[in-house]
């Protein structure tokens, strides 16, 4: 999530003070306007905002402050020779009691979702291996933000494949959040990384994972993934199987969807008798690049609800620095929506060795 660095000082500066503040104008206001308006109760603010924004001991802290000052101002106005002191005493003390009790859950339930954050990206990081920077003429880059919804782990995957009939690549997107995407997407992944090995052609491929999908799901669940091949030849070979189609960049600028010639259901739909996708052959030359992405970036809204419009940001791909284009385009993602990602946003970036 795109946050100001200003803006996150300002905060962890003003939060702090907010109880002492708070505690500061209503005794400037009951020792000025005195007793008669009836003020005095209001100081339990400071140990009711110390519970919504810090620990148990702090709030404990104001609690006591808030305590101390409500009793030298009650015997300062002389309220104690009615019941109005005795009140504010209690108000005190029982927002104070429950300001700690609120620290305590909030403090126990960070802890837990730090640990379950924590557990969720060491699986996504075993889940998602680093992709080899180089291969043959090609260089490659990824990037994967995460989606800000506490433990949330995403289902986008990706994967590149030395074999030999040259480099295979998938990138794919699984429906649904949670441990159930997770394991689909290891299926995929798991028999993507055998089948790129042994399969002679792409569509072998495919089949493969197929296969090994349908056997992982049930139900309507399913996967959007583009396969790519590129070998020796001048061309890129692409299976696409229900995803956004890459986008091609040109060294002279141009740009391009490489969309395939048929729409196809995605990966798990098999049984609905629909026919498998037909490979395609999309010029691939030096100079070139393919950036492989999920719908998360292209779906990704700003405050308009305008789309991120990937193709008009091809540009920010000129760095000679594969990584570092991608690391501009991420950027520059995370900026349009001014905020936390509403999806996980996957990018592959393959580029042919030569002049950009």
């Amino acid at each position: 999530m795109a946050v100001d660095n200003g803006e996150q000082r300002t905060g962890s500066r003003v939060l702090p003070a907010l109880p002492y503040a708070v505690m500061a104008v209503v005794t400037t206001v009951d020792l000025t306007a005195g007793p008669e308006v009836g003020f005095l109760p209001l100081v339990s603010l400071g140990p009711a905002f110390a519970g919504l924004v810090g620990g148990w001991r702090r709030t404990a802290v104001v609690g006591l402050t808030a305590f101390v000052l409500c009793l030298g101002l009650g015997v300062y106005n002389g309220l104690f020779e009615s019941r109005r002191g005795l009140t504010a005493l209690l108000s005190v003390a029982g927002v104070t009691a429950a300001g700690v009790v609120a620290a305590v859950m909030r403090q126990r339930r960070e802890a837990e979702l730090a640990s379950v954050r924590s557990i969720a990206e060491v699986a996504q990081r075993v889940l998602l291996r680093p992709v080899p920077r180089g291969a043959g003429p090609l260089r490659i880059a990824v990037s994967y933000t995460s989606a800000v919804a506490e433990a949330r782990i995403g289902g986008d995957l990706y994967e590149v494949v030395t074999s030999p009939a040259g480099v295979r690549i998938i990138v794919g997107d699984v429906q649904g959040k949670g441990l159930e995407a997770v394991e689909s997407a290891a299926v995929v992944l798991g028999a993507f990384r055998e089948a790129a090995h042994d399969e002679p052609d792409l569509p072998a491929v495919g089949e493969r994972v197929e296969r090994a999908l349908n056997r992982h799901l049930s139900g309507e669940r399913f996967v959007t993934a583009v396969l790519a091949e590129i070998g020796d030849g001048p061309h890129a070979t692409l299976l696409n199987f229900g995803h956004p189609a890459p986008l091609v960049v040109r060294p002279t600028g141009s740009v391009a969807f490489a969309a395939p010639p048929d729409r196809a259901l995605p990966l798990g739909l098999s049984l609905h008798d629909a026919g498998a996708p037909a490979p395609y052959e999309v010029p691939f030359a030096p100079g070139d690049q393919l950036l492989f992405y999920t719908d998360g970036v292209t779906e990704a809204r700003d405050a308009a609800d305008r789309f991120y419009p990937l193709d008009e940001r091809a540009a920010l791909l000129k760095d000679p620095d594969p990584e570092t284009a991608l690391r501009a385009v991420r950027e520059d993602l995370v900026e349009h929506v001014e905020g936390p990602l509403h999806d996980d946003a996957a990018m592959l970036l393959v580029r042919y060795r030569g002049a950009c």
